[in-house]
């Protein structure tokens, strides 16, 4: 018998799911303490506010390493560069199960997330190319759906885990994974050649601050913050506010997840479309959602329902986002790339941090919502006043006859 054809589609196929594999690790790393909030804490011997910091703390990494790293790699072969920055995927996961303290754990989320921003930031423009225009959004999402399964199957298989061998075995399990991942990339992602059109590494830096790029690097971090913010504490809520057992955990996390995959693919078709339309759309949904959420905290039924529209409404910008900075830094798309994902998380810092504040100073667990809405609604202030101020650019430059 013989085999099917090698076609460029099978072949980009092939090089998006290795992707995807590495964008898997990577999100199960990130997302997976959300479900063992309560054993982390109470094995490193802090507070569940402290423990939300080992949330904040992968987030703040990402920063440095998108801004920092991602420079120094994105002239070099995208495989060679990916791989590498899985590297510090392992190393960071290897010290985090061993950690002997809250330190050494805190020490080991910082490292693993070096690996973050590059990742998807390389990876974003790398499964941009190896698609036609029209289905770029498409592919991006793709390469997130990593995320999205990661959070569908990883994060309530980890909290099951966890609850049942403790949460260092979470760990030693995702490290494994970065291993598998690595060797997804080596086999099957293509030796291209780096992006040929950027600029001057200093011009890079200074497209950053073009009046659009940075209305939607900052709508990220907004955006992402809220969400996050409420997300980071949704295991104590579910537990103290409605009612739900341990047991029930996981597969609330179960519904969330699938929210963020049916986003995740909802998002990328709208993202190929009108990615600035979609993303306007969904910034104003999720506010509405999130504060709902927090209005219904202690009716089960509808939390549920609400835990999906969660993941499915905020989920769904990703590649409306990604696609939107990436053309509006044209020759410098792969450090806007990841610096868009480093806004990403260190929105997610700001989110779990003032929402932990507000935990701690006696607001309760219903609390972060607030939190969540108030940073989703100055983001969809902001990309409303960047589509203004585009529009008006555009009427000025048009030529009158």
């Amino acid at each position: 018998m013989e085999s099917p054809p090698d076609t460029p589609r099978q072949r980009a196929r092939l090089a998006l799911l290795a992707l995807s594999i590495g964008g898997f690790g990577i999100g199960l790393t990130e997302f997976v303490i959300a479900g063992l909030l309560t054993e982390v804490a109470s094995d490193l011997g802090v507070t569940i506010s402290q423990a939300g910091h080992l949330v904040g703390a992968y987030a703040l990494a990402v920063v440095p390493g998108a801004l920092i790293i991602t420079p120094f790699l994105m002239r070099r072969p995208p495989n060679y560069a990916l791989v590498l920055l899985l590297g510090f995927f392992v190393a960071g996961n290897l010290l985090s199960a061993w950690a002997p303290n809250y330190e050494v754990m805190f020490a080991g989320r910082f490292v693993a997330a070096l690996a973050h921003g590059g990742y998807f930031g390389i990876g974003a423009v790398l499964a941009g190319s190896l698609v036609p225009k029209d289905k770029q959004a498409s592919a991006v999402a793709a390469l997130f759906a990593g995320l999205t399964i990661a959070n569908v199957l990883g994060v309530p298989v980890g909290a099951l885990v966890g609850q049942q061998f403790g949460w260092r075995m979470v760990f030693w399990i995702i490290s494994a994974l970065g291993v598998l991942a690595l060797a997804g990339l080596v086999a099957l992602v293509p030796r291209t050649k780096p992006e040929q059109d950027q600029l001057p590494v200093a011009q890079q830096f200074r497209a950053l601050a073009r009046p659009q790029v940075l209305a939607s690097l900052l709508t990220t971090a907004l955006v992402f913050g809220g969400m996050f913010g409420v997300f980071t504490y949704i295991e104590p809520l579910l537990r103290e506010v409605t009612g739900y057992s341990a047991s029930a955990i996981p597969w609330l996390l179960v519904i969330f997840g699938a929210g963020l995959f049916a986003g995740n693919i909802v998002g990328g078709k709208a993202a190929d479309k009108n990615a600035d339309n979609a993303v306007l759309i969904l910034s104003i949904l999720l506010p509405v959602v999130i504060l709902t959420l927090g209005a219904v905290a202690g009716v089960p039924v509808l939390v549920a329902i609400l835990l999906f529209l969660l993941g499915l409404v905020g989920f769904a910008t990703v590649p409306g986002l990604q696609a939107r900075v990436m053309r509006h830094a044209q020759g410098a798309a792969t450090l806007a790339s990841a610096t868009n994902i480093a806004a990403f998380n260190l929105g997610n810092t700001i989110g779990v941090s003032l929402a932990g504040a507000a935990i701690a100073a006696g607001y309760g667990l219903v609390s972060p919502a607030l939190v969540g809405a108030g940073l989703t609604v100055i983001g969809l202030a902001l990309i409303v006043a960047a589509r203004i101020s585009a529009r008006r650019k555009n009427t000025l430059t048009q030529p009158t006859n």
